[in-house]
């Protein structure tokens, strides 16, 4: 199981990096973008239709690694009046809505991607994508993400058994 999880938190920061470097990218081709127009008057037709689409790839790749450093959105100011135990509960509900919504995502991101794949729809504009290229990382994204929240359900759940136990040591 420990190699699973180490695959797991290396195929992670694997899309993590890639993340980085396609923000960089971004960075250098918007820059470029905006000398080559404003010195040159060169517009750079293909970073704008680039660029959405490296944030969709952006957003799917580190999704999963900043779950599994705790990094999205919590509302602290309820948490901190919360005892451990209802803690737990909540991070054991919270983390089985997110296996159900990443799951979901995984099945139908790979069917779409695949039926569009399959029909060969391409993108309506100047670069003319196949869209299946562009929702690739939906499905990938979202199992690396599926991964996680069984992994963060089950150290929630071995919490909250934890507190249980120390609740019934007490009394």
């Amino acid at each position: 199981m420990k190699r699973v999880l180490a695959i797991l938190d290396k195929t992670m920061e694997g899309m993590t990096f890639l993340a980085g470097l396609l923000l960089v990218f971004i960075m250098l081709a918007v820059c470029l973008d905006v000398i080559l127009r404003t010195f040159f008057e060169i517009p750079q037709m293909w970073v704008t239709e680039v660029t959405e689409v490296l944030l969709l790839y952006i957003t799917f790749l580190t999704s999963a690694w900043l779950l599994r450093e705790e990094g999205h959105v919590r509302v602290d100011i309820v948490l901190n009046r919360l005892g451990p135990r209802t803690i737990a509960f909540l991070g054991i509900v919270s983390s089985l809505i997110g296996v159900l919504v990443s799951l979901v995502l995984v099945v139908f991101g790979a069917t779409v991607t695949w039926d569009y794949y399959q029909r060969g729809v391409y993108t309506p504009s100047v670069m003319e994508f196949p869209v299946y290229l562009i929702l690739l990382v939906i499905p990938l994204g979202s199992l690396a993400l599926f991964f996680q929240f069984v992994r963060r359900t089950v150290r929630n759940l071995g919490g909250f058994l934890i507190e249980i136990s120390k609740a019934e040591k007490r009394t």
